[in-house]
């Protein structure tokens, strides 16, 4: 099945979410943004990671649909106090306010899908690569 990689948020929309993720190879792709939620599917390559980031008053969902990795959070960023290795078909609670990181360990892309409760990126954001997301001015 071909996936239209574009925002169709706002408007009632189906998509299969593990082939989304899997057919995606972008870093980021954000596929739907409401005004209370938001999904991107994200391919994180080999010794890359998501980087370190806090959401403030944003929970997220992250679910791993291939690939192994390293998940960390804490209450700051030179405090990650929770570690906990990740893979297939595991989910990631991230609560509001706390720092978090994954990092792909394994030696083919880490394909995931994450749900902001509210959005966080911009509707429509698309980042081909990690360094096309700390370069975008509208990141934080």
């Amino acid at each position: 099945m071909s996936i239209d990689f574009k925002d169709h948020g706002k408007k009632p929309y189906v998509v299969n979410i593990e082939d989304a993720t899997v057919q995606n190879d972008n870093y980021r792709t954000t596929i739907w943004t409401g005004s209370k939620l938001q999904v991107t599917v994200m391919s994180i390559q080999p010794n890359d990671d998501i980087g370190l980031e806090v959401h403030h008053g944003i929970d997220q969902f992250i679910r791993i649909e291939e690939g192994q990795g390293l998940c960390q959070m804490g209450p700051s960023e030179d405090n990650l106090n929770f570690e906990q290795v990740v893979s297939e078909d595991d989910a990631v609670l991230v609560p509001a306010d706390m720092w978090h990181n994954i990092k792909n360990t394994g030696d083919k892309p880490l394909k995931l899908y994450t749900i902001y409760a509210g959005p966080d990126h911009v509707e429509g954001t698309i980042h081909p690569t990690h360094e096309d997301a700390e370069n975008d001015p509208n990141e934080h």
